[in-house]
């Protein structure tokens, strides 16, 4: 169970990597009409098309970080968070897969000056690269390895079981200081032995040391 701990930890952490690296590289490549801007062709990051790419990819490596110190119900909570998140991430690239122009007006209305239809009428052509692709299948795997954790998370055990353990072990052989506080609090001496108990004590030699008992 340790190993696959580790294993779904260092998992999320490559993924979320390699998806902030997919962030940074060039998605699609555009070709404009003559005369639309000063340049012909206009490449667009990942990043680019959508701003939240970056925060959901370091939101899974905070994630993956986050699990190597979690509890027992905090790691379900995990769980659920990743797959949103790979869920989201899917959601970008999948986005961008299925109408590029529409998902680069932004940049193109920027670069070009036009809104509307008239930036996408100046997008001549569309040349897409592999990053969208790939970062798909990261979100899907994200997604996937979430829901692993919130299924096998509940067995993991606990960091630092074994200290509070001990720790509980000691502090048992310890006097309890706020109940001896109560007891004075009451007017009774916590330092004072049982009182019935020194009686039983006492009684044997009592009656051992009187000398009008009856002698057999």
């Amino acid at each position: 169970m340790k190993r696959m701990r580790l294993l779904l930890i260092a998992g999320l952490g490559l993924v979320g990597a390699l998806a902030l690296l997919s962030a940074t590289q060039p998605w699609a490549s555009f070709k404009l009409e003559l005369g639309a801007a000063a340049q012909d062709h206009l490449s667009v990051t990942g990043q680019e098309f959508n701003q939240s790419l970056s925060p959901l990819a370091l939101a899974v490596l905070a994630g993956a970080l986050a699990l190597t110190i979690a509890g027992k119900i905090f790691r379900r909570v995990l769980g659920v968070v990743l797959a949103l998140l790979g869920a989201g991430i899917s959601a970008v690239a999948i986005t961008v897969l299925i109408d590029p122009s529409a998902a680069s007006l932004a940049r193109v209305t920027k670069l070009t000056g036009l809104a509307g239809g008239s930036a996408q009428d100046a997008i001549a052509g569309t040349s897409l690269t592999v990053w969208p692709i790939v970062t798909a299948a990261l979100g899907v795997l994200v997604a996937l390895l979430g829901v692993l954790v919130l299924a096998v998370s509940g067995r993991w055990a606990t960091a630092g079981r074994k200290y509070e353990t001990s720790t509980k072990r000691v502090e048992s052989d310890e006097p309890d200081r706020i109940a001896d506080w109560d007891a004075l609090s009451d007017g009774d001496d916590p330092s004072d032995a049982d009182p019935d108990a020194d009686e039983d004590a006492e009684s044997p030699a009592a009656g051992a040391a009187d000398p009008e008992a009856p002698r057999a």
